[in-house]
């Protein structure tokens, strides 16, 4: 049997507990009837420019074939650096080892009757004369396989520093005649996103490989001719727009 305590607190429980509800009910419903902000506006903008590609890569190739694995392995190796050593010296063109392969080759009857290899070393300048002389010297030894083009991290940082300003400018733009456009007089950035897009595949020009004896005379230096990359900004946000 509930005495009269008991029942008492048991009711003001309950009064709690429908307060509670009531106070949880009335201010979700506070949130879903406010009212959206008028007056804002989406918006975005782009500036783009053609960059002169300013770094070369030409990857020089040796390819041997030896009847066991170990003895062609010392041979390009042999080969790959000693073709190292000559680019060392050269100011301005950096050398380093690129892919290195050594395969087996087989017969009729799937046995194997001679192992192939294939080294390479990776010519990378700013110069690209300097590279094309190198290049061309050292094609006694080595044969040119390709020659690629690219923007280093340098000049694409400066040729978004200018277009950063550019795609800003044209952000605001926008806003301004936007705002005249639907009534407004003024407006207030709310958001801006600042946004750089990835540079484009660098185009690459493959060229045709020469078997030379070792006693060919040097090779004139490589013609060669950079194209472009598209760099380009983004901006984007949301502006409040204001009588």
């Amino acid at each position: 049997m509930i005495n009269k305590k008991t029942a008492a607190a048991l009711a003001l429980l309950a009064m709690s507990g429908a307060a509670l509800s009531f106070s949880q009910t009335a201010a979700a419903q506070t949130v879903l009837t406010q009212p959206q902000p008028s007056g804002v506006l989406s918006l975005s903008a782009q500036a783009s420019a053609q960059v002169a590609q300013d770094v070369v890569d030409i990857t020089l190739f040796y390819e041997q074939e030896a009847a066991d694995p170990s003895s062609l392995t010392n041979t390009l190796n042999q080969r790959a650096e000693a073709a190292l050593r000559e680019a060392k010296g050269v100011e301005g063109v950096t050398a380093r080892s690129g892919s290195f392969t050594v395969y087996p080759s087989t017969d009729r009857d799937g046995k194997i009757s001679a192992w192939r290899g294939r080294t390479e070393v990776v010519l990378e300048s700013h110069d690209f004369a300097a590279a094309s002389k190198l290049a061309g010297k050292m094609s006694s030894s080595m044969q040119v396989g390709s020659v690629a083009f690219s923007l280093s991290p340098e000049a694409q940082r400066a040729a978004e520093a200018k277009l950063v300003t550019q795609a800003i400018e044209s952000f605001r733009k926008q806003a301004q005649t936007a705002a005249q456009a639907f009534g407004y007089g003024n407006f207030t950035i709310r958001e801006v996103n600042v946004g750089r897009s990835g540079i484009q595949p660098r185009p690459v020009m493959m060229m045709q490989a020469r078997a030379m004896s070792a006693d060919a005379k040097m090779a004139a230096p490589i013609a060669m001719e950079a194209g472009t990359t598209t760099v380009t900004v983004d901006v984007s946000g949301s502006v409040q727009m204001g009588r």
